[in-house]
């Protein structure tokens, strides 16, 4: 039987600057660099979810914006699902972290992409960090031409050894029949 995804939510969280400045936060535990975001409490709406998981591993208050993408991946042999929305933080960090975050860095885009240790984080920020900075309005608006989901799939996987593009195919394989059991209602 299919185990019902992990619902998580977080941020692309943005730092107004000469230079804009995109929010990464390293686990105490897996000692890796990634994206602020967290599990869903129970009752709690995945917006609600994002803004807490920021506050907590960033330390910073933050004004939440549009709604920027769902990033789906594999932990813990089950699916994990991330909605992340854009949101700015002003001044100073207004709490400790929590135990689970050692440290937080705030860098320019590229540098932010470089920092995180996981593939799928890295290729889900290039995709959409472009477009939260041009939602905050600090850069101009990419340009508005269709993506193509699998043109992007296949060129991150060109990336991968052979035997990490066939675990990739069957994660999406697998992904695909667990959210189909669990839209039916069988997880």
């Amino acid at each position: 039987m299919a185990r019902a995804p992990v619902m998580a939510a977080g941020g692309i969280v943005l730092r107004r600057g000469s230079v804009p400045l995109i929010a990464v936060v390293r686990q105490r535990k897996r000692n890796e660099w990634v994206l602020p975001k967290g599990k869903l409490d129970d009752g709690e709406t995945p917006k609600e979810a994002a803004h807490r998981e920021v506050l907590e591993e960033t330390g910073h208050d933050v004004a939440v914006h549009e709604f920027l993408g769902t990033l789906v991946y594999q932990s813990g042999g089950r699916s994990k699902v991330v909605h992340f929305w854009r949101m700015e933080a002003e001044g100073g960090p207004v709490r400790k972290l929590m135990n689970d975050i050692k440290a937080v860095d705030w860098l320019a885009l590229d540098d932010a992409i470089g920092r995180l240790s996981r593939e799928y984080e890295r290729a889900f920020l290039t995709q959409i960090g472009p477009i939260a900075l041009a939602a905050a309005g600090l850069v101009p608006s990419p340009a508005r031409e269709p993506i193509q989901a699998t043109d992007d799939m296949d060129a991150a996987l060109q990336t991968l050894t052979p035997a990490e593009a066939a675990s990739v195919d069957e994660l999406r394989h697998g992904l695909l029949q667990k959210v189909k059991a669990w839209l039916r209602g069988e997880a």
